[in-house]
């Protein structure tokens, strides 16, 4: 399986040391409850448009990964997002990583996009997008 992924990673200055799978679906509730608030203030079910996903725990990854499953599946497909550790510069970083299988459509992308710098600006992270290039939501000093 070929999968294009985005990384979130937790440097210094963030708001956490570590993402756990509890918190990142908390936050992801959370962006949900907002875009549903906003949709009520303009009268439009803005919640389904901004979020057309369910969101699926499979046993196999259990604690490490969730699943997206796209409500129409002729507009999304799946996108997966998991945390972990990785080694770098003799230091360990945590991160959350975005990833999107073969199938999935350029609508998962643009979602997957947003819901990245959604999380990376929660946390004040370092966002590594799908192209490679990076962005920078943590304080950083001059």
């Amino acid at each position: 399986m070929n999968l294009q992924s985005a990384y979130i990673y937790l440097v210094e200055g963030s708001t956490a040391t570590e993402a756990s799978l509890d918190d990142v679906k908390a936050k992801l509730q959370r962006y949900v409850e907002m875009t549903k608030k906003t949709g009520e203030q303009l009268g439009w079910t803005y919640g389904d448009a901004a979020f057309p996903y369910i969101v699926e725990e499979r046993p196999e990854g259990k604690d490490s990964w969730i699943l997206l499953r796209g409500k129409d599946p002729s507009m999304y497909k799946a996108i997966i997002v998991g945390v972990g550790k990785r080694e770098k510069d003799g230091k360990e970083r945590a991160y959350i990583q975005v990833s999107l299988p073969e199938s999935a459509t350029h609508g998962d992308k643009n979602k997957a996009n947003e819901y990245c710098r959604y999380l990376a600006r929660d946390y004040k992270a370092e966002l590594h997008l799908f192209n490679n290039r990076i962005q920078y939501f943590q304080p950083r000093k001059p």
